[in-house]
């Protein structure tokens, strides 16, 4: 298990956002401490996504300031971020179709000059995620949503986050790859990465987090340890259907 300290890794402050017209994010104020499991839970709409792009830098903030080890990524790259151990596996995957699964591993240590390391880690990855050994040459767009989903964390793991976002990695699977995917999420919190996990399989979710977050219409309503947040009457009736 990832060893939990007070040291504040991410620390999102007073940030808005808006697009279209819409204020998508009306003034979030969250963080995760350095080997926490931090769920953020809300139904569709709720502005999770939005605010993982602006913790990216893949979406502008109008107002509010995230940062970083202590030091502010305001305007920073999402190039940047992942050299710097702030890597995300968006909602919807984004695997190469066109690339075998051990390519698309390879473009996870993009950043990385480590040659035997990379080997290494890509070992570490098929250990991890045996389903991608079985089937490492064959191309990405071929395979099944949640063998797509196992393959986007594997190669966000081989850029050797600091903190990992995961964007609704449940999404459109099967029970079964659910399942899976949860599995993996905490073999990866194991590992010893922080992870800030967006869902909205909130009872999902919130049974492996060290704390959560609610999230409605574009502010934080509620915060608690997960178990906390589970056994919430109000939690259970919006999100849980209780």
């Amino acid at each position: 298990m990832a060893e939990k300290t007070n040291k504040v890794l991410l620390q999102v402050k007073g940030l808005k956002v808006a697009y279209g017209g819409i204020q998508a994010v009306k003034g979030v104020d969250f963080e995760v401490r350095e080997g926490e499991l931090v769920s953020l839970i809300g139904s569709n709409g709720a502005g999770k996504t939005t605010t993982m792009k602006a913790i990216t830098g893949t979406l502008g903030m109008n107002d509010g300031d995230i940062l970083y080890m202590g030091q502010s990524i305001k305007g920073k790259g999402a190039w940047d971020l992942v050299k710097q151990g702030l890597v995300m596996v968006p909602e919807g995957r984004g695997v190469f179709a066109r690339m075998t699964i051990t390519e698309n591993l390879q473009m996870g240590a993009y950043t990385r000059r480590d040659k035997a390391g990379i080997v290494a880690d890509i070992e570490k990855m098929f250990t991890i995620f045996p389903r991608l050994r079985e089937r490492k040459d064959q191309l990405a767009g071929t395979m099944s949503g949640g063998e797509q989903q196992m393959l986007a964390m594997g190669r966000a793991l081989m850029s050797q986050p600091k903190v990992l976002l995961l964007d609704e990695p449940s999404m459109g699977l099967s029970p079964i790859m659910v399942d899976k995917i949860f599995e993996v999420v905490r073999d990866v919190y194991a590992l010893g990465v922080t992870v800030l996990l967006v869902e909205q399989n909130a009872s999902r979710a919130l049974a492996i987090a060290d704390r959560g977050y609610v999230m409605e219409s574009g502010l934080i309503t509620m915060t608690g340890p997960g178990n906390d947040l589970l056994n919430d009457p109000k939690v259970r009736a919006a999100y849980l259907g209780e």
